[in-house]
């Protein structure tokens, strides 16, 4: 039974993290139509609710729920909840459902009207679950001979890396409108 549900929990990671992904690229792209006329943007802000309420409800939250469900299974049948190196997993998972709820608090207010964060915001909002995936799947692949120190030292030098880039990104589309 466990290598089923040990796949179960790969599937729906992936289809979690595509999710979040796709969803906050939605935003970006519903905050950027507050920018076009008031009738293209009435109709695209009517199509991206649309999108976000279906890939939330059909793909984002079932999944996050089965990722969730099929990985406290594994933690509990194999008895990795001794292990330190799972402990530590078990935290960015609580950022991770943090960085989801937050999402939808994010759609809830856009679909209100209310749009609080600019598209640069957002893009760097994305990259906050790519950290999450990161340190997530390295303390999964390294469990005990993650060194601690360099693991974080890790984490924080390529967050700073994804950060330049989102800036380097916004520079260039500066340039080219």
């Amino acid at each position: 039974m466990y290598l089923y549900i040990k796949a179960v929990h790969i599937i729906f990671v992936v289809s979690w993290f595509a999710g979040l992904f796709y969803m906050v690229r939605l935003f970006i792209y519903h905050t950027e139509a507050n920018e076009r006329e008031e009738s293209e943007r009435k109709v695209l802000q009517t199509q991206f609710e649309l999108m976000e309420s279906k890939l939330w409800n059909i793909i984002t939250v079932p999944s996050m729920i089965l990722t969730v469900g099929s990985g406290l299974w594994l933690m509990i049948e194999m008895q990795w909840y001794h292990h330190p190196w799972m402990m530590v997993k078990f935290l960015f998972v609580l950022g991770l459902l943090w960085y989801h709820f937050k999402c939808q608090v994010i759609m809830k207010q856009m679909r209100e009207g209310l749009f609080k964060w600019t598209s640069t915001q957002l893009r760097i909002w994305n990259e906050v679950a790519t950290i999450f995936l990161f340190a997530i799947v390295f303390l999964v692949v390294l469990k005990s001979a993650l060194s601690w120190l360099w693991g974080f030292v890790g984490l924080i030098l390529f967050s700073m890396i994804i950060m330049m880039a989102v800036k380097i990104y916004k520079k260039a589309r500066m340039r080219k409108g």
